[in-house]
């Protein structure tokens, strides 16, 4: 009789920690989703980029949607210069650090530079 007690008490300690189990899971799985739809707000959902002799460019924008003034990778705007870039984002050196802008008169909307901001910025 001793036993049969053990035996039920067992089986129904297994179901309770089985069904913990499981709960913990499913909610696991629900913050893991809710926080990859968090992370995808505000950003583009497709891109292309077309790459030339010039530069590198993106189609159907000239930014990222969130992009900050000065990010490291930075794509120039409708009506930018190379110099309101410099001026914009304190870094006098991106002729040289983008080695695909043969023309510093030649930048034009769309183009994919790498700019290293300053902290003023």
């Amino acid at each position: 009789m001793a036993g049969g007690i053990n035996n039920k008490l067992l089986a129904t300690a297994l179901s309770i920690a089985d069904a913990a189990s499981w709960s913990c899971t499913l909610a696991l799985l629900a913050l893991i989703l809710m926080g990859s739809l968090r992370e995808g707000r505000g950003r583009m959902s497709e891109v292309d980029i077309e790459t030339f002799d010039s530069g590198i460019v993106m189609k159907g924008s000239s930014t990222l949607v969130g992009q900050q003034p000065c990010d490291e990778i930075y794509v120039v705007s409708e009506g930018e210069t190379l110099h309101s870039i410099i001026d914009k984002c304190g870094d006098p050196f991106i002729v040289e650090r983008n080695p695909h802008i043969h023309d510093p008169d030649d930048v034009f909307p769309g183009l994919v530079i790498m700019v290293t901001p300053s902290s003023l910025a």
